[in-house]
């Protein structure tokens, strides 16, 4: 008789990549081109490899924490295949993968990040090396450990200021070594956009998380809060583009940047809008609220493209 780690499947390149959750990856992505891009148009000095370099260490740190929170929730059994979840988002779920080969696929994943990372900061300074080494924490933290921080009522700003607002003043560090608030101002857009990411799954899972005892901000509220504090949050985060695009890129991009959002982010913003945070409405809530930051956070980043591209122009 065969043992039951004889009858894991192996770790393919493409359950690897199902487990990096590409699909999530806006939420690094976006961060990640708004600082080197706000670099540039403020003319600090980012080399383009360093720009290219710091994206690719997002991806493969994004891909860490997606893989890692997987392992954590399926060893922990909060993942089941009843829970209103995708092929694609509980890989660990549906498919016979050994949980200890994932964990090590996460580590090897943050290694890569980590290391990416480090040799865009060399020259830098050690604020850099300090931002990345809190970012790897709060990355084993955010699902791991007796107490994950995602299991708390602060996941939400924890997720949406590491994510939002680290990443791009890291990009800052990276450029000069220098500390740029400025820059952490206009990513609030970004920070809201990667909280409402988590304030979706989380209420989604409220009736879920309640029962497992996890004090989430929407176990703590009740869903009633939660739907009025994600519409206001999200009226928040679009009234911030507008501003914000304004301000860096001019009246005239900003009046573009708000016709592109009518355009390409209306109907996503208005369905998202409309969902209850239901558990039966998770797989079309999580798709929606991804699609809206690539839609309304790529056309902040537009915005500053474009000042960088009618720069050139006029020499």
């Amino acid at each position: 008789m065969k043992s039951e780690e004889n009858t894991y499947k192996p770790i393919t390149v493409k359950l690897a990549l199902r487990l990096a959750a590409p699909h999530t990856w806006a939420a690094s992505v976006c961060p990640a081109l708004f600082g080197s891009f706000y670099c540039w148009r403020k003319h600090l000095p980012l080399p383009l490899w360093k720009g290219f370099t710091l994206l690719f260490a997002c991806i493969f740190l994004q891909s860490a924490v997606n893989t890692l929170n997987d392992y954590f929730d399926y060893v922990k059994g909060a993942d089941t295949d009843m829970d209103h979840v995708e092929i694609s988002d509980a890989t660990l779920v549906y498919n016979n993968i050994d949980p200890e080969n994932a964990r090590w696929l996460g580590l090897a994943y943050l290694f890569i990040g980590a290391v990416t990372g480090l040799g865009a900061c060399l020259g830098s300074g050690w604020l850099p090396v300090l931002f990345g080494l809190i970012g790897a924490m709060v990355i084993v933290l955010y699902s791991g450990g007796p107490l994950p921080l995602s299991y708390l009522p602060l996941g939400e700003i924890i997720s949406g200021f590491v994510m939002g607002g680290m990443i791009p003043l890291g990009i800052g560090l990276c450029a000069d070594g220098a500390l740029h608030k400025d820059i952490l101002l206009f990513s609030l857009p970004l920070i809201l956009g990667i909280a409402l990411i988590m304030m979706s799954n989380n209420g989604c899972d409220r009736e879920k998380d309640l029962a497992a005892g996890r004090k989430t901000l929407p176990v703590c509220i009740g869903r009633h809060k939660t739907l009025v504090f994600y519409r206001l949050i999200f009226l928040l985060w679009l009234i911030l583009v507008m501003v914000f695009t304004s301000l860096l890129a001019g009246s005239l991009i900003g009046l573009v940047c708000f016709g592109l959002l009518i355009i390409f982010a209306g109907k996503p913003v208005k369905d998202q809008l409309l969902y209850g945070l239901k558990a039966e409405e998770r797989i079309r809530i999580m798709k929606g609220i991804n699609l809206c930051n690539i839609r309304i956070n790529g056309i902040y980043i537009l915005s500053l493209i474009m000042t960088l591209l009618l720069e050139v122009c006029h020499g």
